[in-house]
């Protein structure tokens, strides 16, 4: 008997020796009443307790405070007593207070006569599966999601056999269906009947089954039967033990990028030269409207200094309105004839300050809103000696080359600093004054290779038909031949700095008219409401009329003339441009003429433009205009 109960007592320390070797499970035993009464080495290494902290305390310590107020623990000891046995997961709490995700078994323990003396409890530490749960499946939403957002490519899978299992809003803008209509359907409902005859789909299904997958392009024909030119990939997709689950299939419509490559190799060189022409139109008619615009307060001005002698007070304002729209008009026309042929130097006092303003709006929009650009001029800045034309010409090509070179966008820095260079400078400069001007972008920047050839005539680095090379060597010379230096400062990845050296001018430098003067005319007086969104415009076009004798009334937007018109402003007559934004001349006709029926209206556009309705029957005055022009056209429409 004794040796019996011995061998009794070895087993049990063994079967306790084994229980506690366990690290990897927290395993121990719960009285009836939930109180812990063993505790083992994983259930330390899971919740960070030792023996003598916890035994005799309740087991639901370990719950959180969610599933306490829940009365989560009871309810799993009363399953285990009803079933016989309580299995779950869910959040558990350590000693330091952190979570895990647990996975929990819990056995009653009944004696022979079937009394409950407590129970087993196993837990498990699956807080990594249970991250990498949470991980795969917001990884698999947020495929999901993209999958199903892409627009440009057809993204579906294929079963086995070839039939569609799902559709992404690619597929369903690039072949017409619906998911509704196309799942379920064989895939070779895409192909042209000429090669489902020849039996390129199930060609294409064993490629991909036999080497992991098909590539090729080929025509595809969408729901409503038209045809376009796909790129196709088609990957087999297999199981862990390697059985065919299906395909995945992306497919792209390369139609117009195959078209305009055929274009591009058939008529290489007359593309070229298309698509200079084309840079042409697109200048001119950008600027049309502002060209226009300026010309005609060129005229404008102009015809009436000549009429203005002594000393009146007026000319200070016209000759500064008429030199600004004279200049930007000037340096808009040499730009566009600057494509065409050469031009001989006119060399004259220049303003850089205000020949780089003068084009600033012309920057602008050659740049991009994606470029900020940024000028600093000294005040006392010295005139330079240089052709005006030329010079703005020059600026934009660097500008230009600036821009390329920063095609995510970045900023461009033009400044002018003087410069005196001594007759023992090693320079190749002559010794003397002049003014250094720069343009600083912070562009890609170039290496040592392409800053030596930079300047070297048709060297480009644009690719075919992209640029002529000339750029840079055509501001090389004209800058040489004014007798200053062209320096470029350059490194990979550090932007590129342009400097222009250029000659101080002589001092005492005169601008000559640009036209003759006319004779005074004399018109009838009226009330003109006159309206341009341009200031330059509706300046030069008030002092005509008030040169003419008129009494002007002035409006920089239709909202503001309708105002005025509403207030009964006596008006007899109203001017308005006709290209205007949120309100053009003719919208505003059309509301003016609600309001006053019987008033005279003129359009005055710079466009060929081709009206509807009310507007077509107004008299219509084309930019540039002169004062004679405003006579006749007056006379017109008060008859």
């Amino acid at each position: 008997m004794i040796e019996k109960n011995k061998a009794a007592a070895i087993e049990e320390m063994r079967f306790r020796l084994l229980i506690d070797a366990v690290v990897d499970y927290a395993i121990y035993m719960i009285d009836p009443g939930g109180i812990i009464t063993s505790w083992n080495s994983g259930a330390k290494r899971f919740k960070g307790y030792e023996e003598a902290e916890i035994l005799g305390e309740h087991f639901s310590r370990f719950y959180t405070a969610d599933d306490r107020a829940a009365g989560l623990p009871q309810r799993a000891l009363d399953t285990a007593i009803r079933e016989g046995r309580f299995e779950g997961e869910g959040w558990r709490v350590r000693k330091d207070g952190t979570n895990f995700w647990s996975h929990v078994v819990i056995d009653p323990i009944i004696d022979p006569n079937g009394q409950l003396l407590g129970f087993a409890k196993i837990t498990r530490d699956l807080t990594d599966r249970k991250m990498a749960e949470e991980t795969l499946k917001q990884s698999e939403q947020q495929f999901r999601l993209l999958v199903q957002g892409v627009t440009d490519y057809a993204i579906y899978m294929l079963s086995p056999e070839g039939r569609v299992s799902n559709w992404n809003q690619g597929a369903q803008r690039i072949k017409g269906y619906l998911p509704e209509e196309i799942i379920g359907q064989h895939f070779s409902i895409f192909y042209t009947p000429e090669d489902r005859e020849i039996g390129e789909p199930a060609r294409a299904l064993e490629i991909a089954t036999r080497e992991g997958r098909f590539e090729n392009r080929s025509w595809r024909v969408r729901k409503d039967g038209t045809r376009f030119l796909a790129h196709v990939v088609v990957d087999a997709i297999r199981g862990d033990t390697g059985t065919l689950l299906g395909f995945a299939k992306i497919t792209r419509d390369v139609t117009e990028a195959h078209q305009a490559q055929e274009a591009l190799e058939k008529t290489r060189e007359a593309l070229f030269q298309a698509q200079k022409m084309q840079a042409i139109g697109q200048l001119s008619g950008g600027i049309a409207h502002d060209f226009n615009n300026l010309l005609t307060v060129i005229l404008g001005n102009l015809e009436i200094l000549q009429k203005r002698t002594g000393d009146d007070p007026k000319i200070g304002r016209l000759l500064e309105n008429a030199t600004q729209g004279a200049l930007r008009g000037v340096s808009l026309t040499q730009r566009m004839l600057a494509f065409a042929r050469r031009q001989e130097l006119k060399t004259e006092s220049v303003n850089i300050a205000q020949l780089v303003q003068g084009i600033m709006g012309l920057l602008r929009s050659s740049m991009g809103p994606g470029i900020r650009i940024e000028t600093q001029f000294p005040e006392d800045l010295e005139a330079v000696l240089a052709d005006t034309n030329q010079l703005e010409l020059a600026i934009l090509n660097l500008a230009t080359n600036a821009r390329d070179a920063m095609p995510d966008g970045g900023s461009v820095l033009i400044t002018a600093q003087p410069q005196v260079v001594l007759e023992q400078s090693q320079a190749t400069l002559t010794a003397g004054r002049y003014v250094c001007l720069s343009l600083i972008d912070s562009g890609e920047g170039m290496d040592e290779h392409t800053l030596a050839s930079a300047r070297d005539p048709f060297f480009t680095t644009k690719g075919l038909g992209k640029g002529t090379g000339l750029g840079l060597s055509m501001v090389h010379g004209f800058i040489e031949q004014l007798g200053g230096r062209f320096v470029l400062k350059s490194e990979k990845g550090r932007g590129t700095h342009a400097e222009l050296w250029l000659p101080v001018a002589a001092a005492g430098a005169t601008v000559k008219p640009l036209y003759p003067a006319i004779e005074p005319i004399s018109v009838p007086r009226l009330s003109v409401l006159v309206v341009d969104d341009d200031s330059l415009v509706l300046t030069s076009t008030s002092l005509l009329l008030e040169d003419l004798g008129h009494r002007v009334v002035s409006a920089t937007s239709g909202a503001q003339a309708l105002k005025l018109l509403e207030q009964n402003e006596i008006i007899d007559l109203m001017i308005t441009d006709m290209a205007m934004p949120q309100m053009s001349g003719a919208q505003l006709a059309h509301s003016v003429r609600l309001l006053k029926p019987d008033l005279p209206i003129i359009l005055a556009t710079g466009y060929a433009e081709r009206l509807e309705g009310f507007a077509a029957q107004l008299p219509r005055l084309p930019k540039p205009f002169t004062q004679l022009n405003l006579v006749e056209i007056i006379a017109q429409s008060m008859k």
